[in-house]
Order: C-alpha cells, then structure tokens, then sequence
C-alpha cells in the first residue's frame, strides 16, 4: 500500500457508471435492450470539452488504468506509470477516460451481470460483443459525458486495435489516435493460441457450459491454464531467460511433476491469480473480439481502402522482442496509412519484456508518446486562441 501518494499521481479515484437504457444492436445480431459501462476519469474536462482522451483497454485490463481506489491498495491502475501529473499521458492537460468494455467482468455489463429480462445472470448466454460493438458502446459513453471530439484515443494490444476501429467508424471523433503493440488482424498463430486458451477452459469439468456460477463452480484449472500459456506468450524468451534461467528450488532434479524450476512455480502463481479476479466466460468472449477483428475485410482485404477514410494523425508502437504483436504488424497499418495519405508517426523501441512491453515505463517509449501528445495539447491551445 502506498505510505504517501506521490506528486504525479492521480491520487484516490472512484469508478463511477453510466447506465444506458438505449438498445445497443451487436454485430452477432442479438441486442442488448440496457447495459452498463463502468468507468473512472483523470483530470478535468475544459470548457468546450476539446480535452478528453480515451483509453482503451487489452483483453485483461479495466476501467482501472491509473491512481488508487483506497490507500490500502497495494499497487495502483494498470497504467499508472503512463496517465498522471506530468506524466506521458497528462493529467493537468488532459481529461482522461477509462472503461470497462461490455462483456467485462469488473462491472460493465457482461456474463456475470444480471440479464434483465430473466432476473438470473447471463453467464453463457451474454452475446459475443466485437470491436465494433465496444466502439459504438465508448462513443455512446462520449455522447452521455457531452464529448464530441477526443483530442487522443490511445490503447495497447486490443485496446489499439479499438482505436483503429475508432479512427475508420468515427473519423470526426478524434482528432489523434495512438495505437501501441497492435495489429491489424491476428495472425493465424495468434488465433490458435486463443483457440488453445479457449478449450483449455471449456474443458475443464467445472465450466458445466459456461453455466458454472449458477452450479457453485467457477472453471479454475482451465482458466489458470489459459492465463499461463497466454503469460509466456507476453513475454520474450531474453525476458524468461534473465527473471528465471534454470533457477531450481533444489539442488538436484527430483524426478517427479512437482514445481522444480523458478519459472514453474511463477506461471502456476499468475494463473491462479487470475482466476480470483477474472471470469471465464469474459475471457473467452475478449479473445474471441481478437479473432474476429479485420477491418479490412470490409474493402476486400486492402487495409489502405478502409483506413482513407480515417481524418486523424496517428502514432504507431511497436516493441523489438514483441513475438506476439511483431513490428511488423505495426508496420503493417503504418504502410497503409502512407498509401493512404495520412499522417503517421512510428516508433520502434528497443525492449526486452516483449508484449507486455507496452505497459512498462521504458524511457524512450514514454518520450515518444509524451512528445506526440505535447503536440496535440499545443494544438488545443492554439485552437483555443
């Protein structure tokens, strides 16, 4: 917990939420006749509301990115080292938002919530959201704070791939768009992963279905094994390598299937920690989001086409020994915004955490991403004059 709350630090925020009694209609063709979205915000929102930045979050985050809930919290928001007073993403100029999407399982409406229509939860009944749905979900959130126009839409991960989907859905809606360790679609490696995670959960004898809440069971063994292999896929080998090598707990190899090796008994921790904090059915539905994103399916597969209709400037991301989201990936989107004549800024940095790169204050990520929104406060500044 934190002795003191520091300087450049948001400080004690509370989550709030917004609920919205409009039908949402969902690209699997159900619809959703109410919801929730929770969310917190950071800093203040000017006069005209021409501040406002949008976070988006990746397949395990909320609407918790930054400061502390109580001062008996232990560690503060996900991205706490990015969104704060002085910080890359900054609060004393910026009003920042962040959410839970639909389908989460940290108060947003998703399938531990309660259905409506039934009075029992969702559970394997809550529909596929997509994308899509998530951005239509943020801009109706927008709408209620009384923003017309972010001046960022920022995320990593899937969180980017939101952004991009902002920047073709919304293209008057914002005016920056940073997409950090991102793609345009997922690879066929990538969807096999998920594919992998998913079964590992669906078979485990406890899901009863994706019914388990309502038969006093959660799937722990199938989620703890999905949060694992999806773990050693966020990091780079050099990174494994150099926090565990061939640490033993012994001084020789005891022959058996007990933890023996460092790295061992780390991945068993992570995934057993996630199961007390993350739903199943939630991360079944995220990575399903992840497999079904293409926006350039909707152009015959020419991301240039679908991206010209895009009106913002863009920042892209990409970090060297992220083997799941290569720099490639990125450069993907950054040649097709050149085709299509938009502005682009790239960065590639040097890191060694791989995916998860996107989440550490590496020191010329943080630079690049606090000088290219310095310009776009500058530019709010100059508008208002």
């Amino acid at each position: 917990m934190p002795d003191v709350i520091s300087a450049d630090s948001v400080g004690i925020v509370t989550p709030q939420t917004a609920h919205f009694d409009t039908p949402l209609p969902l690209a699997c063709g159900q619809t959703l006749a109410s919801y929730d979205l929770v969310y917190e915000t950071y800093g203040t929102l000017n006069s005209d509301a021409s501040n406002a930045v949008l976070i988006c979050h990746a397949l395990s985050g909320d609407h918790h990115a930054a400061g502390y809930h109580a001062m008996s919290d232990s560690k503060p928001g996900w991205w706490d080292s990015a969104i704060g007073p002085g910080k890359a993403i900054d609060t004393n100029t910026f009003f920042v938002i962040a959410l839970n999407n639909l389908g989460g399982c940290c108060g947003s409406t998703g399938p531990t919530s309660i259905n409506p229509e039934t009075g029992q939860r969702w559970e394997a009944s809550f529909p596929i959201v997509t994308v899509e749905d998530w951005v239509e979900s943020q801009a109706r959130l927008a709408d209620l704070l009384g923003i017309q126009t972010f001046a960022a839409i920022v995320g990593g991960s899937l969180g980017g791939m939101q952004v991009l989907e902002w920047s073709i859905r919304f293209p008057t809606r914002l005016k920056s768009a940073v997409i950090v360790a991102s793609a345009p679609k997922l690879s066929t490696q990538n969807i096999a992963f998920n594919e992998v995670a998913r079964q590992s959960i669906r078979r485990d004898p406890d899901f009863f279905e994706g019914n388990y809440l309502d038969n006093d069971s959660v799937p722990t063994n199938g989620l703890g094994l999905a949060r694992m292999l999806g773990h050693i896929t966020y990091l780079s080998d050099d990174a494994m390598g150099a926090k565990f090598g061939r640490q033993m707990r012994h001084d020789s190899y005891q022959y058996n299937y007990g933890i023996e090796f460092e790295v061992e008994s780390y991945l068993r921790y992570q995934g057993e920690a996630f199961t007390k904090r993350f739903d199943a059915n939630t991360y079944m539905l995220m990575t399903k989001a992840l497999d079904y994103f293409d926006p350039a399916s909707q152009t015959n597969g020419d991301l240039s086409a679908v991206l010209s209709r895009a009106q913002c400037e863009f920042l892209l991301v990409s970090f060297t020994t992220d083997w799941r989201f290569s720099p490639e990936r990125s450069e993907e989107i950054v040649n097709a915004l050149v085709k299509a004549g938009k502005q682009v800024s790239y960065a590639k940095i040097e890191a060694a955490e791989g995916h998860d790169a996107f989440l550490f204050p590496i020191p010329r990520y943080m630079s690049v991403l606090n000088t290219f929104l310095t310009r776009v406060a500058n530019r709010l500044t100059t508008e208002v004059k």
